[in-house]
């Protein structure tokens, strides 16, 4: 095969349904506990951060989930997605595997976040709520956000971590083009933002800080919502359109993945291209292997432990069980800010505690030149974080390559890096570094775990 091939989707194929994975699992997930009894949480918990809607998703047993028609339509304006052969990228690797990716950066925002944005701000606006804070990394999800608030007439407060915030300012000028407000995290605005910078000015800031600080301004606003872009059911939930949307497209190719890869951060995305599958897989259907891609500077996955842990730096939500690095840990300032989280989604955990999923890191320059590969045969320049999802599948074509077995490997390419140019010119010339996480403060961030008896 010598040229990239398009399968589209008519806009009737749009799904109808969210897909729950939950419904198919030999085991139910771990409850989510109050910090402060360390019981399960009730509704009564997450009143003051999340709608009714949504919280009943967060719990949902149903396998399906049906999408509103107003979310519908707001899809449409980019769903479904296409799904690409990549065919000159498996010439110039001499593989005889078939490389298939969904790509996500056909949204307004660039990435597969408004899947989950756009619904977020339907039941937010459907609840009566005025305006919603949330935390961004990279800035995909923020802008994901704003767009969607501009949709729904939401007003929009992002807490941005402070490193991507500097290295990324076109990602703050597209969120302010929607009318969202951007503020870099530490901040000064917030209790847990002011306390982190007493002990450390010069704070790069994380994902959990983030966190903290949107999470506090919801909770003392009875007219504001707290959205959150990755790591909660019903986050992973809304993604599920692309998987769902991936197995059609693949019909049409008459072909079916031996093996998924995903980057893993947070977990939205991953969920998204592979929960469909391996639902299919539970019911008995065929089981392809699934792979979970993670940065070595920050990995839950790989060197996490499974465990009751808070969500955000400053304990202000409640306990999940998740493979995680400890929620005081701050990884180093890579350039694939959207992965840059202490803790990975509790169903993807359980699904790798399962062994389900395995799991593996790689490197931010392996990862750059993946992504420069894929550049120069597809024409797509991945974001960063999408560049882990390439480098892996890359390895597994080569690997297909060795063993002279032609398998189908499906990833999904979940943003472009348009924003990200800063990051290219650092990779080009030679300025990125391999970053390794501090063991000392890895150690320390785990012996700080809550003590849970049910553990």
């Amino acid at each position: 095969m010598s040229d990239t091939v398009k399968y589209l989707l008519d806009e009737t194929r749009l799904p109808k349904d969210w897909y729950n994975i939950v419904a198919d699992l030999p085991r139910p997930p771990e409850p989510v506990l109050h910090p402060g009894t360390l019981q399960p949480v009730g509704p009564q918990d997450l009143e003051p951060l999340f709608p009714t809607a949504l919280i009943q998703q967060e719990v949902s047993a149903e396998r399906t989930i049906e999408i509103p028609e107003p979310v519908r339509e707001v899809y449409r304006q980019w769903r479904p997605s296409p799904l690409y052969r990549a065919g000159r990228l498996e010439r110039a690797l001499d593989t005889p595997a078939r490389i298939y990716y969904k790509y996500e950066g056909v949204s307004p925002a660039g990435s597969h976040k408004p899947n989950t944005a756009v619904a977020q701000a339907f039941y937010n606006k459907e609840a009566g709520v005025k305006r919603l804070t949330t935390e961004t990394g990279a800035g995909q999800w923020g802008s994901a956000l704003a767009f969607a608030g501009a949709v729904f007439g939401l007003d929009v407060r992002v807490f941005m971590v402070k490193v991507s915030f500097e290295q990324k300012p076109y990602r703050k000028a597209l969120m302010e083009a929607w009318g969202a407000e951007c503020v870099a995290s530490p901040s000064t605005e917030t209790n847990a933002g002011r306390h982190i910078l007493a002990e450390h000015p010069n704070s790069l800031g994380s994902l959990g800080i983030a966190i903290s600080e949107a999470v506090e301004v919801a909770a003392q606003d009875a007219d504001t919502k707290y959205s959150l872009g990755s790591v909660l059911n019903h986050v992973l939930l809304h993604q599920t359109v692309i998987g769902q949307e991936a197995m059609a497209q693949l019909e049409m190719a008459d072909d079916y993945p031996d093996i998924i890869v995903g980057c893993t951060g947070g977990g939205s995305n991953f969920a998204g291209i592979t929960f469909p599958f391996i639902g299919a897989g539970l019911r008995g259907g065929p089981k392809p292997r699934v792979i979970a891609c993670e940065p070595t500077a920050c990995p839950s996955l790989t060197r996490g432990r499974y465990a009751y842990d808070f969500g955000d730096t400053g304990h202000l939500t409640p306990l999940v069980k998740m493979h995680t690095l400890g929620s005081t840990f701050v990884p180093p300032g890579f350039h694939a800010g959207g992965l840059r989280y202490h803790g990975m989604a509790p169903l993807v955990s359980l699904l790798q505690e399962l062994g389900l999923i395995e799991s593996r890191a790689l490197t931010q320059n392996s990862c750059f030149e993946a992504g420069i590969k894929f550049a120069r045969t597809e024409g797509v320049l991945p974001a960063p974080e999408a560049n882990h999802a390439v480098c892996g599948t890359i390895d597994e074509a080569l690997r297909c390559k060795a063993e002279g077995i032609g398998r189908t490997i499906l990833f999904n390419l979940c943003g472009h890096g348009h924003f990200d140019m800063q990051a290219y010119i650092d990779y080009r010339s030679g300025k990125l570094a391999d970053y390794a996480y501090d063991e000392a403060e890895l150690r320390a961030a785990l012996a700080g775990l809550p003590k849970v008896a049910a553990e």
